[in-house]
């Protein structure tokens, strides 16, 4: 499989957000067969747990925004990862789904731990999924898990019984100081990586970039690790970019 993990820097409009999804994905080298996009990519974690303003950023799956991702894939003939603020009524969801080459969502995906939102939020609105599954493809089989999934001893177990060739990890990582520094990353994502070698299957993880008055500066880099913790491929923080790769 060749892969393209795409860092986008996510500002506070989801149409500019959206357009350079889009263009990003027309970059893509010609080989590709999977675009991995970060966690809520096209908003951004811009929530505040006020839902009369959050509300209205969860996009619909299916909508407007995953019809258009779902002709490109068609014309493209490309598999599409992308991490999106889900609403369905008045429940939002931090989930992630996986398009197919023929336009189909073969997976979606709830993240089932609470990061995402403040303590205080109310889970009326702001929910949790409550199922991981897998997707079979013509590229095997994938699974999801988003940003503080990973390390959840109960998902991390659960991703072992489903043993799926490739776990796509979009996230949004930043660091309290908003700062981008790549030898603390380099430090951090050694956790990481022993979450990945618990889990079990090759991940590819990508995080968005944003400025620190976005959501705290959320500081990008992209990577893929096997299942025995070797970095096959890695992209530096702090800048926008695509890290493609054949794994």
């Amino acid at each position: 499989m060749k892969a393209t993990l795409v860092v986008v820097r996510v500002t506070e409009n989801i149409e500019t957000n959206f357009r350079h999804i889009v263009e990003a994905i027309h970059e893509c080298p010609d080989d590709t067969d999977l675009v991995l996009f970060p966690e809520a990519a096209i908003t951004g974690l811009i929530n505040n747990d006020d839902p009369l303003h959050d509300l209205p950023l969860g996009l619909s799956i299916p909508g407007e925004f995953t019809h258009t991702l779902s002709e490109i894939a068609k014309r493209k003939k490309i598999h599409i990862g992308i991490g999106i603020l889900e609403r369905e009524g008045k429940k939002l969801y931090d989930s992630a789904i996986l398009i197919t080459p023929v336009g189909d969502i073969a997976l979606k995906y709830r993240r089932m731990t609470s990061g995402w939102h403040g303590k205080k939020a109310d889970p009326r609105v702001y929910c949790k999924g409550n199922e991981l599954k897998k997707a079979r493809t013509t590229l095997g089989t994938f699974a999801f898990l988003i940003c503080g999934d990973l390390f959840s001893e109960k998902l991390i177990t659960q991703v072992q019984g489903l043993r799926p060739d490739w776990i796509l990890f979009p996230f949004a990582r930043c660091f309290e100081d908003g700062v981008y520094d790549q030898k603390r990353w380099d430090e951090e994502k050694l956790e990481y990586i022993e979450r990945v070698k618990l889990a079990g299957s090759t991940t590819l993880m990508v995080n968005y970039l944003a400025d620190e008055k976005l959501d705290g500066g959320s500081f990008g880099g992209a990577m893929v690790v096997s299942p025995v913790g070797e970095i096959i491929a890695e992209m530096p923080i702090g800048k926008e970019g695509m890290l493609h790769c054949e794994i």
